[in-house]
């Protein structure tokens, strides 16, 4: 069984793989530039998400308008260590902050935020433990789409035959599923997002 907080991703010594769906005009241009450029806005936030599963709840497995495209981003270590080292969580929580005020002022000045979102089983079942998305902000974007990204694939067909697979069969998709193990993350790190 999964920590409630821990980070459950797909990563190697130097990289790690983070997921986001798109419409067809972003995603085509990602995947030709092979990093994100125009219709992409470096204007706004973006998430960047470790759990494929929880993508695919989000996604509606790549159906929901504006979201039809699932892509893989892999970005290296360092870049999302960056990411984390800068993030601060979406919520006051007691264990970290002393005050709700002392997060109100952390929170609206950093360049990253940090949230734990309900696990999803392969059949869109919550489970008993949370997963990280982190949300870069334009004062970080640049950065993400400019140094960290080492290559971005389209898992839009592979989403598709596993979505017929999870609306058609009770087999188990876990061996379909992208590889995810527990990253490990400095204490400090854990401490301020939580991690278990």
């Amino acid at each position: 069984m999964a920590n409630l907080y821990e980070i459950r991703a797909d990563y190697n010594r130097e990289t790690i793989v983070v997921y986001q769906a798109y419409s067809d005009a972003i995603a085509d241009a990602a995947l030709a530039a092979q990093r994100f450029v125009a219709p992409f806005s470096l204007g706004r936030m973006t998430w960047i998400k470790p759990s494929f599963l929880w993508l695919m709840r989000r996604s509606h497995w790549g159906q929901k308008a504006g979201q039809t495209r699932i892509l893989s981003v892999r970005i290296s270590r360092v870049g999302w260590e960056k990411a984390l080292s800068l993030g601060v969580l979406t919520a006051p929580e007691r264990r970290v902050f002393a005050s709700a005020e002392e997060w109100e002022q952390k929170f609206q000045t950093a360049p990253v935020h940090v949230q734990w979102d309900t696990e999803r089983s392969a059949r869109g079942a919550a489970m008993p433990c949370f997963s990280i998305q982190v949300g870069l902000s334009r004062h970080i974007i640049r950065d993400f789409v400019e140094d960290w990204i080492v290559a971005i694939d389209d898992l839009t067909p592979m989403v598709r035959k596993l979505n017929r697979l999870r609306t058609s069969s009770r087999k188990s998709m876990k061996r379909y599923l992208p590889p995810e193990k527990t990253y490990p993350v400095d204490a400090e790190w854990a401490r301020k997002l939580l991690i278990s």
